[in-house]
């Protein structure tokens, strides 16, 4: 039986009771769906999938999201490695907060992650709750927000001359990433929006993949989004995750920011993970 356990902090849980290398039961993927839905977070300890098994659960979420910028492993369209070796030297990847390709016209509302390789210390992942930030965010900062339209773009991580492009220090990476012009096409999306399975109110992306606003001077832009990215990422927002081997975890895309820690120097680590675009058959309404 599904069994939810918050995790304490402003956000997340934890889900047992499930064994995601089986099929699920309508019943039981409704309820799974719901419990991320409540927490914005949930990890599965103690599973042992295969990548067709990520691929099945993913669909229990919503469609496969596109990968623009990763190659995927070997043999799979859909899942992608995110890997360090041991004695890897390029930084860790995705130390700063963001929210998955937000500069998609058709953005993913879910990223899953299944964790292969976990080293004994560092390496968890850091959330952070938009609902709480937007809830919580001072009167005289939201209306200098309200109706803004974002201008979201990729070029600063996956262009050419971005941080992931052709730098010195990316030839040692590991991962499969792809950098390309692509990443400098601009898509909007307005700032504040209401969740549509929650009805919550929630940020919609961060400063970095945001590079300014619709109509907005860019000096005000940025003005705009480093105090923005100040109150969103405070620690009364956020969830720690400490990762398990065998250990399944997605997050709603739409009204979660995250990051990933190091601290893992000299030790390896895989995860594979694929993201989920709506379906609207899988919607629920929980208002």
């Amino acid at each position: 039986m599904l069994q939810v356990t918050p995790s304490g902090q402003a956000l997340g849980a934890t889900v047992t009771g499930i064994d995601l290398s089986q099929p699920l039961s309508e019943q039981e993927i409704k309820a799974l769906r719901k419990a991320w839905l409540e927490h914005q977070v949930i990890a599965l300890p103690g599973q042992s999938m295969t990548d067709e098994d990520l691929e099945r659960v993913t669909q229990y979420f919503g469609v496969f999201g596109r990968e623009p910028f990763f190659l995927p492993i070997d043999g799979s369209e859909h899942v992608v490695a995110l890997t360090r070796r041991a004695d890897e030297k390029a930084p860790v990847f995705a130390e700063n907060w963001h929210c998955d390709w937000s500069f998609e016209s058709d953005p993913p509302i879910g990223t899953c992650l299944y964790s292969l390789v976990i080293p004994p210390v560092g390496g968890n992942t850091g959330f952070t709750s938009q609902y709480l930030a937007l809830e919580r965010m001072p009167d005289e900062l939201r209306s200098k927000l309200e109706g803004k339209v974002a201008l979201h773009s990729a070029a600063g991580a996956y262009a050419p001359d971005g941080t992931y492009g052709n730098r010195a220090e990316e030839a040692d990476r590991s991962m499969r990433i792809v950098y390309s012009d692509e990443a400098r096409e601009v898509q909007t999306h307005p700032l504040i929006m209401v969740h549509p399975e929650t009805g919550r109110e929630t940020i919609y992306g961060c400063i970095g993949y945001i590079t300014g606003f619709v109509d907005t001077d860019p000096e005000e832009s940025i003005r705009l989004l480093r105090a923005l990215y100040e109150w969103q990422t405070r620690e009364e927002f956020q969830y720690t995750h400490q990762w398990q081997e065998g250990m399944f975890v997605i997050w709603d895309n739409r009204c979660v920011l995250h990051r990933a820690y190091g601290g893992y120097d000299g030790y390896a680590r895989e995860l594979h993970r694929t993201t989920v675009r709506n379906d609207p058959a899988r919607q629920l309404r929980l208002f």
